[in-house]
């Protein structure tokens, strides 16, 4: 099954999200691509659907993304991608409060992430106000908080409105932005979001399937074995068998700071209940379900060593069998 390739636009209110929106479904069709649209908004209205009328579109309402209705994107977007088999590219466009992490989330659902491809979380900034936001006296905790995630998550980061600063200023919100960013993500200048086509669709997030199969060589759905280029990564294991509850705990902890989240579909040797499992901040959580799906794990995380998750999982499953 062929992934349907994802690009996530996120930026605070006014950064020039929807602009830049704009340009890349306008060359995705002289490309004589077919993109869909997922447009959020915190109200119960879509102001700017007017702008698409044209689009094939999802309207996500009355919340964000990241919290409120991320189950009801996650139900949407599966309702959509069964009926909508000649979708080429699909764009999100988050609210001004969105933290992009929580959106990957719901891309990398094991109900969702076999069927699509994150290609890069775009950053939209406003170089005219960013030192305005960061300030402790003209914005509030909350602000500050979701401007970095938005930029801590971000695989390309377009600092927009230059034109409305002076170069000094612009030295200052520079080096705020490196201060935080991950440190491969590049940033690119812009007026108006006039972003090189090229760098808006260029691929800067990985994801990689392994299926486990102890004692034997491992089967690869993707070959990339190193990101140095690529920080932000998602890599599937499928064809878990029964696992220790124990053992796998301490395996998710091995893995280190650069593991961020965890999740999917496991079942442990003690019985044959599947659980639906989150993994954070060194917390496992399991939630009994009832379903057909194969057991899988999903690994989200910024510079994972892949080769070293292969071989201390293929350790850990030899270990119980």
């Amino acid at each position: 099954m062929n992934r349907i390739p994802v690009y996530l636009l996120t930026g605070f209110l006014g950064s020039g999200k929807t602009t830049v929106l704009k340009r890349m479904l306008q060359a995705l069709k002289k490309q004589g691509k077919q993109p869909a649209l997922i447009m959020n908004e915190l109200g119960s209205e879509n102001v700017e659907k007017e702008q698409f009328e044209d689009e094939s579109m999802i309207e996500l309402l009355n919340g964000c993304i990241c919290c409120t209705i991320q189950d009801d994107m996650r139900n949407e977007l599966s309702k959509f991608l069964e009926l909508n088999n000649r979708v080429d590219v699909l764009l999100i466009e988050g609210t001004g409060i969105a933290n992009p992490a929580e959106i990957v989330e719901v891309l990398t659902h094991p109900d969702i992430i076999d069927q699509v491809t994150i290609e890069s979380i775009i950053g939209m900034i406003d170089a005219s106000r960013y030192l305005e936001y960061q300030s402790l006296f003209q914005s509030s905790k909350e602000i500050r908080t979701m401007l970095k995630q938005q930029v801590t998550s971000s695989t390309l980061l377009v600092v927009n409105k230059t034109d409305a600063i002076d170069q000094k200023k612009l030295k200052k919100v520079t080096t705020k932005i490196e201060e935080i960013k991950m440190k491969n993500t590049p940033i690119v200048f812009a007026e108006y979001g006039d972003v090189p086509l090229d760098m808006l669709f260029e691929k800067r997030f990985k994801t990689d399937t392994i299926h486990v199969q102890p004692g034997k060589q491992t089967e690869h759905h993707h070959h990339h074995h190193h990101y140095d280029h690529h920080s932000f990564q998602a890599i599937k294991l499928e064809g878990i068998e029964a696992l220790d509850q124990d053992s796998f705990k301490k395996w998710l902890k091995s893995q280190g700071p650069e593991l961020l989240r965890a999740k999917g579909y496991i079942v442990f040797q003690e019985d044959s209940q599947v659980f639906s499992f989150q993994y954070a901040s060194n917390q496992l959580e399991l939630q009994p379900i009832e379903t057909n799906k194969g057991t899988c794990i999903i690994l989200i995380g910024t510079r994972l060593n892949q080769d070293q998750i292969e071989q201390t999982f293929q350790e850990f499953v030899r270990q119980i069998v």
